[in-house]
């Protein structure tokens, strides 16, 4: 008996043997558990890992100049609302979502009216800037405008995306796919 404790000993010392305890889980299910547990700078890693996220979001459907800001609202939000989080392993798609309705709420907020007349449309060069092709992009699809963001602009691969925002990575690939397709034509009937 003293025998079988002393083995079972060495392998939990040496990691060869792992106690159900031990079983791996998602880091942001770690992360969240340990701020509801009152480890508050536990977020800070929360926020490393979902900035680039929420900052594709948001360049997808606000104005750049005002992206910053609503950035650092929404992870504030989400800190005050994270008891309100179900799932732990869903904070991407949670913290995503609450992303996507702050930029409705600005665009709500703010209704500005611009008074168009012949000479507003002028024929673009062919060369864009990056603000004329993000212009164009924001207005793709939802599925379209978050993904290429987040791939061109985040500088996130397939499976990065697909694991931040809860999609498989076969569906990013199709709105990756699908969306530069949509883009280049806009950039052709734009130009």
């Amino acid at each position: 008996m003293i025998e079988a404790e002393a083995t079972a000993e060495m392998l939990l010392m040496t990691g060869a043997f792992r106690s159900p305890q031990t079983i791996d889980e998602p880091i942001e299910h770690t992360l969240v558990r340990a701020v509801l547990d009152g480890e508050h700078d536990r977020f800070g890693r929360l926020y490393e890992l979902y900035a680039p996220l929420v900052h594709a979001v948001l360049l997808a459907r606000v104005p750049r100049d005002e992206v910053d800001d609503l950035v650092q609202d929404i992870f504030l939000h989400a800190l005050k609302k994270l008891h309100t989080l179900r799932n732990p392993t869903a904070f991407g798609p949670w913290i995503a979502m609450i992303a996507r309705n702050r930029a409705m709420d600005f665009h709500r907020a703010s209704r500005d009216t611009v008074e168009v007349d012949e000479h507003t449309a002028v024929a673009k060069p062919l060369n864009r800037t990056a603000k004329e092709v993000l212009d164009l992009i924001r207005q793709l699809p939802d599925a379209y405008r978050e993904t290429l963001v987040l791939r061109f602009v985040e500088g996130m691969t397939g499976p990065e995306i697909a694991s931040r925002v809860g999609l498989t990575p076969a569906s990013v690939r199709v709105n990756l796919h699908r969306g530069m397709k949509l883009l280049r034509a806009k950039i052709g009937a734009v130009a």
